[in-house]
């Protein structure tokens, strides 16, 4: 199995599906917060493909799949 400090999230995959593909997922999946459009402030966090959610004023948003 793959070292996760190294591969983060991706280490569920192991070996599979090649080191491009792991590392596209892993810096998906890691992305940083967006702003908000409601508060403005950077809280805004993806809770599934599409679905965003703000940390700081609790809304939660219809989006894209990676951004807001």
């Amino acid at each position: 199995m793959g070292r996760t400090k190294k591969v983060g999230s991706a280490g569920r995959f192991g070996a599979r599906y090649g080191r491009k593909i792991r590392a596209r997922i892993k810096n998906t999946e890691t992305a940083k917060k967006h702003d908000c459009p409601s508060c403005h402030k950077s809280g805004m966090k993806r809770e599934a493909a599409g679905i965003w959610k703000c940390a700081k004023c609790s809304i939660k948003m219809a989006g894209k799949a990676y951004r807001p």
